[in-house]
This record gives C-alpha cells, sequence and structure tokens, in this order.
C-alpha cells in the first residue's frame, strides 16, 4: 500500500473516533474520555506488541518519553476542544501544528505553496469573522495543535528506530500516565462497565490503529508530505460532524475542504522517503 492510504486510513480512524467520543465525554469529561482512550490503547498494544525494551539505548529514552508526553497532551486537548466547539473547526485549528511542521521542515521552497493553500482553506473553515469566538476552545485546538506537531516529528524518529507498532507500546503507555493527571479526577465516580466497553472500543480506532497507520506511513514519508497530507483532516472532520453529530457546515467550510484537499494532494508530490530505515530487529 502506498503510504499516503496508511495517512487517509489514519485520518478517518481519528475522527470517527473523536466523534463517537462526544457522548462519553459528557459523562466522563474530556480528560476522562482522552485518560480511558489511551490507557485501554496501552493494554491492547501491550498484548499484541511486546515492549522492545533490549532496544532501548539511553539517547532513545528522552525521545519516546516526549512523543509519549506529546500524544498524552494532544489527545487531552483536542477532546478538551471538541466539548467547545465543533469537531471540523477543532481539527481546522489543530492542523496549524502539522502544517508549521511542514513548512519548516521542507528543503523545497516550492513545497511551501502548498502549506499556504491548505491555510487558506482553515481560514474558510473556521470563518473567524462570524459568530462568538470560543476561545477556551479555539486554546485547546491550538494547544492539540502544538502536540501534534510535536507528535509527527518524533513519531518518524521513533518509527525508524523500531519496526511494526512496537514503539506504540511504550509511548502509549506513557501518554496515558500523562493523560492520568486530569483524567482520573474528571472520571472517578463515573466509571462502570458501559463506560468502560466504550472506551475500549474507541481505543481500537484512536490510538492503536490510528497512531499504528501513522507510525507506518511517517517511516516511507518526508515530513512536510505528511504534515500538508493532514491537511485533508479536517475535511473528515466536517464529514464526520455533520453524519455523526449533525454539525452542518457552511458553503464557505465547503470551499475550504477543496482548498485543503487540494494542498494534501499536491504535497504528497515527491513527499515519499527515498530509502526506507532499516529496522532496528525484524522480528519485532
Amino acid at each position: 500500500m502506498p503510504p499516503w492510504m496508511w495517512a487517509g486510513a489514519a485520518m478517518l480512524a481519528v475522527q470517527l473516533s473523536s466523534a463517537l467520543s462526544v457522548g462519553l465525554i459528557e459523562q466522563v469529561g474530556p480528560a476522562g474520555t482522552a485518560w480511558l482512550r489511551l490507557s485501554m490503547g496501552a493494554i491492547v498494544l501491550l498484548l499484541i506488541a511486546r515492549p522492545p525494551l533490549r532496544l532501548v539505548r539511553r539517547r532513545d529514552v528522552p525521545v519516546l518519553l516526549a512523543l509519549g508526553v506529546a500524544t498524552g497532551l494532544m489527545s487531552t486537548a483536542f477532546l478538551a476542544a471538541i466539548d467547545h466547539i465543533p469537531l471540523g473547526t477543532a481539527v481546522a485549528i489543530e492542523f496549524l501544528g502539522p502544517l508549521t511542521v511542514a513548512a519548516l521542515r521542507s528543503r523545497n521552497r516550492r513545497m511551501l505553496a502548498w502549506p499556504l493553500l491548505a491555510l487558506g482553506g482553515v481560514v474558510l473553515m473556521t470563518e473567524p469573522w462570524n459568530g462568538e469566538v470560543n476561545l477556551a476552545g479555539i486554546g485547546f485546538a491550538v494547544l492539540a495543535g502544538t502536540g501534534w506537531g510535536v507528535y509527527i516529528v518524533l513519531t518518524q524518529r521513533v518509527g525508524d528506530r523500531f519496526s511494526g507498532i512496537s514503539g506504540l507500546s511504550i509511548t502509549i503507555p506513557v501518554a496515558a500516565v500523562v493523560a492520568a493527571l486530569l483524567g482520573v479526577p474528571q472520571a472517578v465516580g463515573h466509571l462502570d462497565w458501559q463506560v468502560l466497553l466504550i472506551a475500549a472500543g474507541l481505543a481500537l480506532l484512536a490510538p492503536v490503529a490510528a497512531f499504528g497507520l501513522e507510525m507506518l506511513a511517517l517511516r516511507r514519508m518526508t515530513h512536510t508530505a505528511f504534515g500538508t497530507l493532514m491537511a485533508v483532516e479536517p475535511a473528515f472532520g466536517v464529514a464526520l460532524g455533520l453524519i455523526v453529530l449533525h454539525q452542518t457546515p457552511s458553503l464557505l467550510q465547503i470551499g475550504g475542504i477543496v482548498l485543503v484537499v487540494l494542498a494534501g494532494a499536491g504535497a504528497q508530490r515527491g513527499g515519499t522517503r527515498t530509502r526506507e530505515p532499516r529496522p532496528a530487529d525484524p522480528k519485532l
């Protein structure tokens, strides 16, 4: 499969999990939902992928810990954002993180045209000139975007060091611990078997399937291609917001979707990495 297909499947899994998390957020809060999803995801990953602890070098530890922290921050902040603003708007704002990565990491000046085009689409999708501005929702989305930008850089480094999804079996438990700082106080007193089963189902979409597919894609794509290809994610957010949450986009937002899809397709050209890194251990 070409790497853009893995990235596309990951985006769909992330946004579907986010849309379906809204009901759980009402029960245990955004941080509680993030903690439950990451904790359930960590359990699944530990069952299916043995943590490659014997291959971890001293210089790998800061990267693995930083990726775990970024993942926990990104997940918690984004769920807090969609508790305040529509899903598509939150994704569009959050996309500024990988958009910045794409612009800063590009070695070809012509590639900067695609992030700029995507930025225009993001502006159309957020429609900042209309209605009340929800500063809390925007702030959480910006924080999530910061975590997303760091996540992209560090995920590629971890994916280069450890084959398959074995690296996730280390970083996702760290992310669950980070989310627990705010998530446990929110969720305590609201947990039952139904909540746990819903959280487990959502965890299979994200983080397990989504983050695993992203790691596979990043092993074969440049930061710029992957970061700008993620411009398609606001389109997934708006579409699933409409289908699942009945959040209807305006005509300008539809125009923004077209722009970000074009930017994502353009950034993919020439974005495949020239050589796939050798895994640390082909058995993992």
